[in-house]
Formats: structure tokens, C-alpha cells, sequence
């Protein structure tokens, strides 16, 4: 395993130990930068009106297109290490 992939994995684990839950751009931040580095671009097709968080995370998913798993896991650790100075 790289120090990439460790340090994001304990990135992912350290975020749900925050004392105080994120506001909502930035869990769909971090929910699209995971997303990223864990499948790739987006996949299926954009939900429908009636769902507006599966409509939320697809587009903040799809904003992402072409990111790189690595650029993806820098970019959710950076998020995280700043989540973590800010609580």
C-alpha cells in the first residue's frame, strides 16, 4: 500500500471522528473527492427531481470528471487536515 492510499484511508476514518459534523458543500465536497479516488468519474445516469441529495452528490460527483484517483486522495486529505485545524 502507498503512503498515498494510508494516509487517505486514515484521512476517511479521522473525518468521522470529527467533533462537529461539516456543513453541507463540504460533506459533498468530501463525498465527491472519495468518490473520485475510490470509482473514478461518475457513473449512471443523474437522479431524478424528487431525489435532490442523489441530484447533489451526482453533480458534485460529476464536477470531478477527469480528476485523478491520486489528485482526488491529495485533495480529501487537505480537506480533512483543515476540517480538523478549523474544529
Amino acid at each position: 500500500m502507498s503512503d498515498l492510499q494510508a494516509a487517505f484511508e486514515r484521512a476517511a476514518q479521522e473525518v468521522q471522528q470529527l467533533p462537529r459534523r461539516p456543513d453541507n458543500e463540504t460533506l459533498l465536497q468530501l463525498y465527491a473527492l472519495y468518490k473520485q479516488a475510490t470509482v473514478g468519474d461518475v457513473q449512471g445516469s443523474r437522479p431524478g427531481v424528487l431525489d435532490m441529495t442523489g441530484r447533489l452528490k451526482y453533480d458534485a460527483w460529476a464536477k470531478l470528471k477527469g480528476v485523478t484517483a491520486t489528485e482526488a486522495m491529495s485533495r480529501y486529505i487537505e480537506l480533512v487536515e483543515r476540517l480538523k485545524q478549523s474544529i
